[in-house]
């Protein structure tokens, strides 16, 4: 089926556009003025039409599910529960009757014996996966994977336990790139955020809010780390909302929020990301995010490019979009974009 459409953002605005729904993915095929696909169209659809918005660092086990679609969000990453319990979950194209978002996960979170998160009240036991050396973390890792991990969570939080020496970090790192799989670690405590770099860890599930980094780090990180916000777990006054981050210093929230300003500034790739489950956050978009992104000096369109990760791909496997009425210019527009289905989104064309 071809369509038009008032507006699309794929990878950035497209104007007026012409997309196609085809066995279940949705593709830009062009613009809509002057190309001679236009007659052949089936119909419009009288809306901005944007690839999946997606919050990248959620916990499921903790929030009620079935509010996301209807919050906002088509799509989540989630960053650690029960591996069993996350096989379980609709992955990305899949169960087109649910109301569920479209899921990819990293099943458990590996650590250190006793390491974050095997002492935290938040997460099952079954979360914290232990590895003492690279073998362990290798059999740990394979396992993850045959389960559907698409990315490996590691943990660096010297706050709340041991963690593995620079060696075992950088073979744990290794082992998970041996295995095709992206590694996000979870780094708090002082130090642990240039530890992951030398490691070369791909993206982090916080932006950094223990210590102000230094130039010289963000000059190498905004080449080659991608870091996902939850700016918002941060009360502006520091106290932190819970879960992983209820022992955050006092000045975490101005921290993180400098750091990222100095990241985007360099270049650096952001991801929009809120720990959902951490503490009393909304369900679906949450605005305190998205300001908060903007106070970090993203603009509207940087911001949903941190909400479409992949967006520049020129098709898509999926069964949910997002939908707005027009072009956003605010964060507070943005932050009325609903979620449809690709059947959905064809009857609005007919």
């Amino acid at each position: 089926m071809l369509f038009t459409c008032d507006d699309a953002w794929f990878g950035g605005w497209r104007g007026r556009s012409i997309l196609r729904i085809e066995a279940g993915r949705l593709s830009y095929a062009g613009p809509a003025e002057g190309t001679s696909v236009e007659a052949d169209v089936d119909g419009h659809v009288g809306a901005t039409v944007l690839a999946p918005l997606t919050d990248s660092h959620v916990h499921l086990g903790l929030i009620d599910v079935g509010a996301l679609v209807g919050g906002g969000i088509a799509r989540v990453v989630d960053l650690g529960w029960d591996p069993a319990l996350a096989t379980t979950w609709p992955a990305r194209g899949a169960a087109a009757d649910s109301d569920w978002p479209e899921v990819s996960t990293s099943g458990g979170l590996l650590c250190a014996p006793g390491g974050y998160p095997s002492r935290s009240a938040w997460a099952p036991p079954a979360a914290a996966l232990e590895a003492a050396d690279a073998a362990q973390a290798r059999e740990v890792l394979q396992s993850l994977q045959d389960r559907g991990a698409t990315v490996a969570k590691i943990t660096l939080n010297t706050d709340a336990g041991p963690v593995w020496d620079d060696d075992l970090l950088a073979a744990v790192v290794r082992e998970a790139h041996d295995l095709g799989l992206p590694v996000v670690a979870h780094a708090q405590g002082v130090g642990q955020t240039r530890r992951a770099a030398r490691a070369g860890v791909d993206a982090l599930a916080h932006t950094p809010f223990s210590e102000r980094l230094d130039d010289d780090l963000l000059d190498d990180l905004a080449g080659r780390m991608t870091w996902i916000s939850t700016l918002a777990i941060h009360d502006r006054d520091g106290a932190g909302t819970g879960g992983s981050s209820a022992s955050a210093a006092a000045s975490a929230y101005p921290t993180a929020v400098d750091n990222l300003a100095r990241f985007h500034a360099r270049g650096g790739h952001v991801l929009y990301g809120t720990d959902l489950g951490n503490g009393d956050l909304p369900v679906g978009l949450n605005g305190r995010e998205l300001a908060a992104l903007a106070e970090a000096g993203l603009g509207t369109d940087a911001i949903l490019h941190a909400l479409t990760p992949g967006s520049g791909e020129p098709t898509f496997d999926t069964r949910l979009v997002s939908l707005i009425a027009e072009r956003p210019t605010t964060v507070a527009e943005l932050a009325a974009a609903r979620v449809t289905t690709l059947p959905e989104l064809a009857r609005s064309a007919e």
